[in-house]
């Protein structure tokens, strides 16, 4: 008989749960686990309140948690302890959110697997664990490429002044909002990088126009630039990405690795399908 696993892709906003049972899964929500923020008792209470009333009854006998923050070794071993008191029995284990994307996108063959949310990371990945991987400076020295970024930059041409009057016309009516609200979300209230990754939509919903097409292919180049150009094995193998933005802006992802002489692999929204098959 197969064993019943839960599998769970937590950011620091939200978190994914999938069940698999014989093949029926069953996909529940709840908030999301940041381990900077939150302390055992607090993930444990978080759980019991919006996780466990939905797999009543199931004696879960695997779980898979990949999260925010669990590439810090204390970090994975405070969320491990808190799944322990929860799932008696099971067996556990815990690890950071790179390496779902790595096994979500690469399987058990060699790639290199890079994520593109909100914000941006990447790895060579040889199949078993992560060799190799560009630093993740944050937001404010890094995140090349991620929504936080590209958001950035749609900030900086409208306060700077640098859109023509469509463009400005068309954030005024998307946005409603003006510079001193805009330097105090970033400045003063928590969570700024997700604050800034929400004005991705305007480049989504505005592509076409030249100065949006030169703000995307702009902010994915750097990541290409100073992230994939680190990797001698990015010649040699296929590119996968995991996230919103990488998914939004797949043609120009295409565009690029055409440029760089990349082979373009898969491109997922999130990683939990490729979770469910890699530990089928």
């Amino acid at each position: 008989m197969s064993s019943i696993q839960l599998i769970a892709d937590s950011g620091a906003t939200k978190a994914e749960w999938c069940l698999v049972n014989n093949g029926r899964k069953k996909t529940i929500f709840t908030q999301g686990i940041s381990p900077y923020f939150l302390n055992s008792d607090q993930i444990v209470e978080l759980l019991r309140n919006e996780l466990l009333p939905r797999i009543k009854n199931v004696e879960v006998d695997e779980v898979f948690y990949y999260g925010t923050g669990c590439a810090n070794p204390d970090n994975a071993r405070m969320v491990k302890s808190s799944l322990g008191k929860l799932f008696k029995g099971a067996h556990t284990e815990v690890t950071h959110d790179l390496m779902a994307a790595a096994r979500a996108l690469c399987g058990r063959e060699k790639g290199v697997a890079c994520i593109l949310g909100t914000g941006s990371n990447s790895c060579y990945y040889n199949g078993k664990k992560i060799i190799k991987n560009s630093p993740g400076l944050g937001y404010v020295l890094g995140d090349e490429g991620s929504g936080a970024y590209l958001g950035k930059k749609v900030v900086q041409y409208y306060l700077y002044g640098t859109f023509d009057d469509e463009l400005r016309g068309r954030f005024d009516l998307t946005y409603t909002t003006n510079a001193s609200e805009i330097l105090e979300n970033v400045y003063k209230k928590p969570m700024p990088n997700r604050y800034l990754a929400g004005f991705t939509r305007f480049l989504a919903d505005n592509r076409g126009h030249y100065m949006i097409e030169n703000i995307i292919e702009d902010g994915l180049n750097d990541f290409f630039f100073q992230h994939l150009c680190k990797y001698r094995e990015a010649w040699k193998l296929p590119i996968h990405f995991a996230g919103s933005v990488a998914f939004g802006f797949k043609d120009v992802l295409q565009h690029l690795c055409n440029s760089y002489e990349l082979e373009l692999g898969k491109v997922m929204k999130n990683p939990m399908q490729g979770l469910i098959l890699y530990h089928s």
